[in-house]
C-alpha cells in the first residue's frame, strides 16, 4: 500500500491550498468538514475521513485539501464564503491538471462540493454529498443550532470562542476530545490561539442560508448521491428525499443506526456510488 503523502500545497485562487495525496488512478478529491481538517491527527474520529483514506486509495487517487482559513490553508482575512471555498476547488482542480475528477464531501464538505457542481458545471464526473445538503433549505434548523455552537445561543450574531470552550468542556467526553483535537491543529499549523480566529471565521457561513436551494441542485449536470444516517441531528431524511428528488441523476442512501458521522457503511455506500460513474 502506498503511504500518504506528507503534505504539499499549490498555488490556487490566490492562496496556498495544502493538501494530502495517497493512491493512484481516478482522481477523488475529498472535503473535509467543520472542526476537522486532512491532517492524520484525527484518525480515529468518527466525524473526519482520515480512518477511511487508505480504503479509498485502494481505488482512487485521493487528495484531501484543508479548506481556505483552516489548518495548513491559510487565509489573510475576511469572510469566507461557501462560493469562495467552492472556487478554491475549482481553481485546485485547474492547478493540479485534473480533468473532470470525482469529489465527495461530509457535512461543509458535501455543502461545498454540491455549490461546485452548481457553480462549474463541466467541472466534475460525480459528487458525494454526505450530511451537507440541509444548508440548501433556507428554513433550516442548522442554522440556529449552529448559532449556539459558535455563538453560544440560537440568536447569537457573532462567534464566541469562549462559550464554545466552556460548552465542549460540559459535553460527553468523545467531544471535548474532538475539541481539543481542533484546537490542537489550528494551532499548530497557524500560530497560537488560532482556533479562535478559526471558529470566528466559520460563524457566518455555517449560521446563515448560503443563497442556494433546493431548486438550484436541477441545474448539476452529473451524477450526484445524496447520503445520510437516519439519526443525523442536521440532515433530516424528508430533506434528503427533496434534495434526491431535485438531482436530475440523483442517487439516495440512507444508512440505518447513524448520525452526524462517518461509518464504514457510509463510505462502503459511497465507493459503490462512484465505482458506477469512474471514467471507463
Amino acid at each position: 500500500m502506498e503511504t500518504v503523502t506528507a503534505g504539499r500545497s499549490v498555488r490556487a485562487n490566490g492562496i496556498d491550498i495544502h493538501y494530502v495525496e495517497q493512491g493512484e488512478g481516478e482522481p477523488l478529491l475529498l472535503l473535509h468538514g467543520g472542526m476537522v481538517s486532512s491532517s492524520s491527527i484525527w484518525a480515529g474520529v468518527s466525524v473526519s475521513y482520515a480512518s477511511h483514506l487508505a480504503t479509498l486509495a485502494e481505488r482512487f487517487r485521493v487528495i484531501a485539501p484543508d479548506a481556505r482559513g483552516c489548518a495548513r490553508t491559510a487565509h489573510a482575512g475576511g469572510s469566507i464564503s461557501y462560493a469562495l471555498l467552492a472556487d478554491d476547488v475549482a481553481a485546485l482542480i485547474e492547478a493540479l491538471e485534473l480533468d473532470r475528477p470525482l469529489v465527495a464531501g461530509f457535512s461543509d464538505g458535501g455543502i461545498i462540493a454540491t455549490i461546485l457542481g452548481i457553480r462549474r458545471p463541466g467541472t466534475l464526473r460525480a459528487i458525494v454529498n454526505d450530511a451537507g445538503y440541509d444548508f440548501f433549505n433556507a428554513e433550516s434548523a442548522s442554522f440556529p443550532k449552529m448559532r449556539a455552537i459558535l455563538g453560544g445561543s440560537p440568536d447569537a450574531t457573532r462567534a464566541d470562542p469562549d462559550a464554545v470552550e466552556r460548552s465542549f468542556a460540559q459535553a460527553p467526553r468523545p467531544m471535548q476530545a474532538i475539541f481539543e483535537l481542533m484546537k490542537t491543529d489550528q494551532d499548530s499549523a497557524q500560530g497560537e490561539g488560532y482556533w479562535r480566529t478559526y471558529l470566528e471565521r466559520s460563524f457566518d457561513r455555517t449560521t446563515q442560508w448560503p443563497g442556494w436551494t433546493f431548486e438550484d441542485l436541477r441545474t448539476i449536470d452529473v451524477p450526484t448521491l445524496i447520503l445520510v444516517g437516519d439519526r443525523d441531528e442536521f440532515c433530516t431524511v424528508e430533506e434528503a428525499v427533496t434534495a434526491y428528488r431535485s438531482l436530475p441523476n440523483g442517487e439516495l442512501a440512507i444508512v440505518p443506526n447513524a448520525s452526524h458521522v462517518i461509518t464504514v457503511a457510509k463510505v462502503n455506500a459511497m465507493i459503490g456510488f462512484l465505482d458506477r460513474h469512474r471514467s471507463r
